[in-house]
């Protein structure tokens, strides 16, 4: 297993080869009330508060059947343990994806994404990984096998366990089968992209986006060392580092994303930009956007959601609590990963409180932590902040479908 899984008080890991296989660990460890801890991939192991209580890890990793994929029908259905990339593969031979982007594709499996309700770049034009999921077959913590949806896309018989458990944490039920819709891949793809001299200039070239007479898949607002040291972006960097850089991705047919290379670049130059750089289909850049969340280690990880009018001040927020930041900011629909250079002299749960909360709640959203690298520094409060939803209707919720709290004890909300 991945070295991730030693940041889990786990004594040994289960590896069920069906879902019955699972159904029964689970079964066996509701009755002895042994804690059980969900593994995908291990590529999200750091996000939610650390596990206390010592259990089993229970992998999905030989989960990873091809159950049914009628391409004509642009749906798909597989075991949860199967891989990204691999899905990404099988997709690919008929002309299809699933819009998702996910760091370490060829690791995250398609259960611990809907379960970390992860989503990338794209979610600006194509929607969240909860917008793909039209079938759902999961175990709860006792053991009992349970089903959402189905295999066509108009089907809405039942509850909606199907965005129930989506982000989740592995805390409601172990997803074992998932059905997705699919879409065709784009016939050609360009990212377009300019340095942008300070924040208010940022928030008139977002602003004009709204406006704009092309339809971009994505759009991120970039700042920090790691985009500095971006061999794509050097062209458009300003002397001394601190730039900040726009990244349009763009999608279409050949005559439509030429159209909209030109629309854009034509905008951007009205707004006073300086000549855009058509980054083209050079696939470097595009893997650095979407594998930024993961690369390297950062001695803090921080997830902020805000409206999209309020990235700006979320990102002028992170530069003043760290300068050295490195951030990517999905602009369009207001998600920013903030990777920290150092910890804050005054402790994270500190900063947190009086330095970042308060910007993402006066923009209607919240901050949470990825990953860090002083456990000890991670309690509910320093995690997940304050919350206005119900906490009390969440924990009645997850009693209903795990009344011993076997699975992923103590790791989420409730």
């Amino acid at each position: 297993m991945n070295d991730l899984v030693s940041t889990l008080p786990i004594q040994k890991v289960l590896a069920p080869a069906t879902a019955d296989e699972l159904a029964d660990c689970v079964r066996a460890a509701c009755e002895a009330q042994t804690p059980l801890y969900p593994i995908g991939g291990g590529t999200s192991l750091d996000y939610g508060l650390p596990a206390k209580a010592a259990g089993h890890g229970l992998s999905l990793q030989k989960l990873q059947r091809v159950i049914d994929y009628p391409a004509r029908d642009m749906t798909v259905t597989v075991e949860a343990g199967l891989t990204m990339a691999a899905l990404a593969e099988l997709l690919a031979r008929e002309g299809q994806r699933l819009p998702i982007d996910v760091p370490q594709a060829d690791r995250a499996t398609i259960g611990g994404v809907i379960a970390t309700n992860w989503n990338g770049p794209r979610r600006f034009g194509e929607g969240t990984v909860r917008d793909y999921v039209i079938g759902i077959s999961a175990v709860d913590g006792r053991g009992m096998k349970f089903k959402g949806g189905g295999r066509v896309v108009k089907n809405v018989a039942g509850y909606d366990f199907c965005k129930l458990l989506t982000g989740s944490l592995g805390t409601l039920g172990v997803i074992t089968q998932v059905t997705l819709r699919t879409k065709p891949i784009p016939e050609q793809s360009a990212l377009l992209a300019c340095a942008v001299p300070d924040l208010d200039a940022a928030d008139r070239l977002l602003a004009g986006l709204v406006t704009s007479q092309t339809t971009p898949a994505a759009v991120e607002l970039l700042a920090g060392p790691v985009w500095d040291a971006e061999p794509t972006l050097r062209a458009i960097a300003q002397p001394g580092g601190g730039t900040l850089y726009l990244v349009a991705g763009l999608e279409g047919t050949g005559p439509e994303v030429e159209s909209m290379v030109r629309q854009l670049s034509s905008e951007w130059r009205a707004a006073g930009c300086e000549e855009p750089l058509v980054v083209g289909e050079v696939p470097l850049l595009w893997s650095k956007l979407v594998e930024f969340p993961a690369a390297g280690r950062s001695p803090l990880a921080l997830l902020a959601s805000v409206v999209p009018s309020g990235v700006t001040a979320m990102v002028a927020a992170a530069r003043q609590l760290d300068p050295q930041c490195s951030l990517q900011a999905h602009a369009g629909s207001g998600s920013i990963v903030i990777r920290l250079a150092q910890l804050p002299a005054e402790g994270v749960a500190r900063a947190l409180a009086s330095r970042l909360r308060p910007v993402a709640a006066a923009h209607h959203g919240h901050v949470v932590v990825l990953s860090c690298e002083q456990t000890s520094e991670l309690t509910h409060a320093s995690v997940f902040g304050a919350t206005n939803v119900p906490v009390w209707l969440m924990d009645e919720v997850r009693r209903k479908f795990d009344p011993r709290e076997i699975l992923n004890r103590g790791r989420f909300v409730c």
